[in-house]
């Protein structure tokens, strides 16, 4: 399951959406990973890839 940033993508929203038992069966499930609060692995990879055409694309092979 891939989450964004939003404040809803808690564990503590799982307790507000689900009765609590439903909520601890799906915490216990879920692997949190946090990203950058500005950004997201969507800007990374943009970053990047104008980066390697800024340092190899303008070059011959």
């Amino acid at each position: 399951m891939v989450l964004d940033n939003l404040n809803t993508h808690t564990i503590a929203s799982l307790y507000r959406a689900f009765p609590p038992e439903e909520a601890r069966r799906i915490a216990r499930r879920l692997e949190v990973h946090f990203t950058l609060l500005h950004g997201s692995w969507l800007n990374i990879a943009e970053i990047e890839l104008n980066v390697m055409t800024r340092q190899c694309l303008h070059r011959r092979f």
